[in-house]
């Protein structure tokens, strides 16, 4: 039986941790901690994104991910807490399960932009 888009968000979910906006928030300042922001670049344009976030298109990660290619994002680094959002969270979940499997072992799922928004996260 084929894969639906439920069957991959279910499966992501499992093994993305998904934390609150007022928990990622507490992340906000860390050298340790980088925010992705997976969004289209023109939604980004349109709503803004977490301050100092990185933008790499979710149709795009597994290349800026992969730092043996000329693609590679130097944002993506192994050693830190890479956060993730979306306009939902579900772009993220998948995009955080693709850089589990790409080796990034501390990813996290922090849901939508318009949540870290009304938590009063730092934008621009």
């Amino acid at each position: 039986m084929p894969k639906t888009a439920a069957d991959y968000l279910e499966e992501a979910n499992k093994i993305v941790p998904r934390v609150s906006s007022e928990e990622a928030i507490a992340y906000f300042g860390d050298a340790d901690t980088v925010f992705i922001d997976v969004r289209d670049s023109g939604d980004v344009a349109k709503s803004g994104t977490v301050k100092g976030a990185t933008n790499i298109n979710r149709g795009f990660i597994e290349f800026a991910a992969d730092d043996t290619t000329k693609f590679h994002n130097p944002a993506l680094d192994k050693s830190k807490r890479i956060c993730v959002l979306c306009a939902a969270g579900g772009q993220a979940a998948l995009a955080g399960k693709t850089l589990k499997d790409m080796g990034y072992s501390n990813v996290i799922n922090i849901g939508g932009f318009s949540d870290w928004k009304a938590a009063g996260g730092e934008t621009e």
